[in-house]
């Protein structure tokens, strides 16, 4: 359960980002990303890596890959990404469509969680690391509206909190209040929703 007392389906926002993983042709994976340290090698890489791990943590399966911070190393990709990611998305949305996923305590990125917290921060990786891969790969980006939301919502919640997870998060970049929700989503993030 979250805050609100629902739980969240990552299959519609998994889906979006399987679909911009899979319009990433190879000549772009050494371009640029609005992630300053990673190209989009990196980020495929990353999503790839925090996948497993929030799959592993919705289902309390605790171990190398839930224990590994996520700053240990700069994530790459392996030759077969392009049929493992979407299976391991696939994977990560079923795990925790498990009620029992947000309950209780789990570990995520070397850090224990209660999991309707990590079942957040799931939702928010993956709404804004699709938004860096389609800003990126210049795809068109329309993320699930209700996965926005939940990560809006965290990302706001951190930012009044002060906590910025440690170098998770950049400084928050000023956006208007009347901007598109995903704009003020990425401004809570870090990242400049106009980069290009």
């Amino acid at each position: 359960m979250t805050d609100t007392g629902t739980t969240l389906d990552l299959g519609p926002q998994t889906q979006v980002v399987a679909r911009l993983a899979e319009g990433v042709t190879d000549e772009q994976l050494g371009d640029r990303t609005p992630c300053p340290e990673y190209r989009v090698r990196h980020i495929l890489g990353h999503l790839l890596g925090l996948s497993v791990a929030f799959r592993d943590a919705a289902r309390k399966d605790l171990g190398p890959t839930t224990d590994t911070s996520p700053g240990a190393a700069v994530p790459d990709i392996g030759p077969g990404w392009r049929e493992e990611l979407p299976k391991v998305l696939d994977e990560l949305a079923e795990a925790w469509r498990d009620p029992a996923a947000w309950t209780g305590m789990t570990r995520a990125g070397a850090v224990d969680l209660p999991g309707e917290v990590a079942g957040a921060v799931a939702v928010d990786e993956l709404v804004v690391h699709g938004w860096d891969l389609a800003r990126a790969t210049g795809q068109s980006y329309a993320p699930d509206p209700a996965a926005l939301r939940m990560a809006h919502d965290f990302l706001a919640a951190a930012a009044a909190e002060g906590d910025r997870g440690e170098g998770i998060f950049g400084p928050v970049v000023p956006v208007p209040s009347g901007a598109p929700l995903l704009d003020r989503a990425i401004g809570l993030s870090g990242r400049d929703p106009h980069w290009a």
